[in-house]
């Protein structure tokens, strides 16, 4: 069994933030749970709506802020569940959004993961995005459970 692991990436621009997203979309398999954490206009949605493009070939990708869940079709068959789950009250309003779903089916993108409190998995890729050394750049720390460890090891190395 794989250790948990822990990756800081810095990222110059918002170029940077959607190659890391269209990269980690491309190592994402059914199953996985991306949880994306960060304060307002830390760079969430614009990791999402790159991965979201990268996973499924989407060209426009809406924020789900106000359905609070959105769903595609990646291009390895699995759905690809996009929660925004700012304006969730309780955790367990997630059910009714078809959470139970979208861990067992696909891929969950979550943003605002701490909204679920303990219905986040334990298994899972945490992504914890904060303002950077400029303006426009930011700073990712990946946190991953054992099934994600070897996955962000080869990003060091690629």
């Amino acid at each position: 069994m794989t250790a948990p692991a822990t990756l800081t990436i810095d990222l110059p621009d918002e170029a940077a933030t959607s190659a890391l997203a269209a990269d980690l979309a491309g190592r994402a398999r059914r199953g996985d749970v991306i949880a994306l954490s960060g304060a307002l206009g830390s760079g969430k949605t614009t990791f999402a709506r790159a991965f979201i493009a990268a996973s499924s070939g989407a060209g426009e990708v809406p924020s789900p802020t106000f359905a609070l869940v959105e769903v595609y079709q990646s291009v390895t068959g699995s759905a690809l569940w996009h929660f925004d789950l700012y304006r969730l009250d309780k955790p367990e309003d997630a059910y009714e959004l078809g959470i139970e779903d979208a861990f067992a089916e696909g891929i969950s993108l979550i943003e605002w993961p701490e909204r679920l409190g303990a219905l986040l998995p334990k298994e899972h890729l945490g992504i914890l995005l904060a303002p950077g050394a400029s303006e426009t750049a930011r700073q990712a720390r990946l946190d991953a459970s054992p099934s994600w460890a070897g996955r962000i090891a080869e990003l060091k190395r690629d």
